[in-house]
This record gives structure tokens, sequence and C-alpha cells, in this order.
């Protein structure tokens, strides 16, 4: 996700860093050099002159940013809906390490339980092991090095061969919670207040995965993805006769809104990617566990800091 103050004045036309146009400029080029390539040949077509007027390019233009508009929409409401999933996940985590901390009576005599309770330590462990898990699930990836020092050693094998390894670490994290009720730490409805903040986690995981695995319908994608190329590609046959020498800056213009619109739409479409304006998961993560750390009063590690504008 790029984070930065927005520029003012002519740097907002110069920047790089956060913008589309570097997924778009191979597609702008091409479409700016076939322009210049029809104005210097005046719409002629080795020797057929190909007479466009602008009316089937309105008729075509108005519904054609119409549907981008709503396509960029429906990808929005899936980015937004994943930042909310994880900020549900955020006032889960924190709620567990709290609820623990609350209703579980220490282990051994009163005076003399530790500060914290391995229980309640190895419980908001598992949870910072959660969202790790579900951050490498999301992306795809298969480095278990940070997921791994939150579990028990014990435990790692199970989860490391899980197809679902959010749902080991949960599955875990539900065994304490029912061996500290049999041995009667806690009170049966404070357990299932607890059991309540572990399945909303659980809830919001599953939302992840729908979002992840059920994209915009391919097909309404390569449509507007071609409608758009080919509207840019016969643009200039139409304007030439009309403007002249200024029809490569124009289809360069209207190039770069409706490509750059397609590019925006499919970054946001997947929100829990790598791309620039993705959402921040190791970011999410690193004050999950920057938050249990605290509420056990260990050491918590430095926020992260966005490198190039950029939070990962």
């Amino acid at each position: 996700m790029i984070v930065r103050e927005r520029p003012s004045g002519l740097r907002l036309f110069f920047l790089l860093r956060g913008s589309v146009l570097p997924r778009i400029r191979s597609a702008l080029l091409v479409s700016t050099l076939s322009a210049i390539l029809v104005t210097i040949a005046h719409g002629n077509l080795f020797t057929v002159k190909i007479t466009l007027t602008t009316i089937p390019f309105t008729l075509i233009g108005l519904p054609l940013a119409i549907f981008l508009g709503f396509r960029n929409s429906a990808a929005f409401d899936r980015y937004w809906e994943g930042r909310k999933l994880w900020g549900e996940l955020v006032h889960r985590c924190r709620s567990l390490s709290r609820q623990c901390q609350s209703f579980m009576a220490p282990a051994g005599l009163p005076g003399q339980a530790p500060a914290v309770d391995a229980m309640h330590q190895r419980i908001v462990y598992r949870a910072i092991a959660y969202v790790h898990a579900l951050r490498l699930q999301l992306r795809d990836q298969r480095d278990g090095s940070e997921l791994r020092r939150w579990v028990p050693e014990a435990e790692w094998p199970a989860i490391e061969k899980a197809c679902s390894k959010p749902d080991a670490v949960m599955l875990q994290i539900g065994k304490e919670l029912g061996q500290c009720q049999q041995q009667g730490r806690i009170d049966a409805c404070l357990a299932a207040t607890i059991d309540a903040t572990l399945s909303s986690m659980t809830a919001a995981a599953a939302s992840c995965e729908r979002i992840k695995s059920t994209p915009v319908p391919f097909s309404y994608t390569l449509l507007l993805h071609r409608t758009a190329y080919l509207y840019c590609f016969l643009l200039p046959f139409g304007l030439v006769d009309t403007i002249g020498f200024m029809t490569p800056f124009v289809v360069a213009i209207v190039a770069y809104t409706f490509f750059g619109l397609d590019a925006l739409g499919d970054e946001l479409e997947e929100p829990f990617g790598l791309e620039p304006n993705d959402l921040p998961l190791d970011t999410l993560c690193r004050t999950i566990e920057i938050n249990l750390l605290e509420s056990l009063g260990e050491t918590a590690p430095a926020e992260l800091a966005p490198v190039g504008y950029r939070l990962t």
C-alpha cells in the first residue's frame, strides 16, 4: 500500500512510484506510436483511406467508461472488505488476549503464579501465529519461519503438513481453551465468550479466503479489456481528420485513462497480493504482534516503516 502525502503542482504529473503507469507503459507506448503513424499517413492504410467519424467513439466511449467505473467500484468493494476483515482480526486478537488475562485463573497457588501464565502466553502466541499463517495462505507463500517461532515445537509438524495452516493453529487454541475449562481455571460461560472470539477470527479468515478464491468473472474483465484496447487503437482514425497533429496527444491521454482504470481494477480485485496498492498484510501482522506482546508485558518489535512510500 502506498503511504505518502498528496503531491502538488507539477510533481503530480511526474510521479511513478505508486502509479499504474509502469504497468501500462507498453500498451500506452504502442497506442501512442500507432497514433503517430496514423497521423503521418493521415488515416491511410497503404492505399486505402479509413474514414471514421467521432460518432461511433462517442457511442462506445461512454458505456465503456461507465462499465470500467462499475468494475473498479466492485474491485474497490473487495479491497475495502478485505481491509475491514483484517481490522476485525486486529480487534479480535486484542480481545482474545484481554479475555485470557481477565477470565483465566492463573495456575498454582495465589501469590505463587508467574507474571504471565504459561497457558495464556501459549494462546496469545498462537493468535500471532494464526494471523501470520493467514497472511502466508492469502499470498500463496510457503516460508513458515515467521509462523514456526510462535507455536510450540511439538505442534509444528502437524501444522506444517496441514492444508490450511490457520485452521490447524486455531484448532490448537481451541484445545488449549478446552483443557483450561477441564482444569476448572475458567467458567463455562466465560469459555463460551472466548470461543465466540475465536469463531469471529475464523469467520474473518474464511471471508478473506472467499475474496481470494472468487474473482470478478473473467469474461467480464476480458470484454472490458478487449473493448478498451480496440477503442484506443482505432481512435486515431476518428480524430486525425479533425484535430490533425494533436491526434497522438489526445489518444495518449484517453489511452492512459482507459488502460489505467483497467490496470487499477486488476490490482484492487486481488487485495491480498504484493502489488504496490495491495493491503499491507505484513504491517497488519506486525501491529497485532506488537499489541499482543505488549499485553503480555514482553518486548515488542518496532513498527514497520514504509520503504519508498510503500507498506507491504
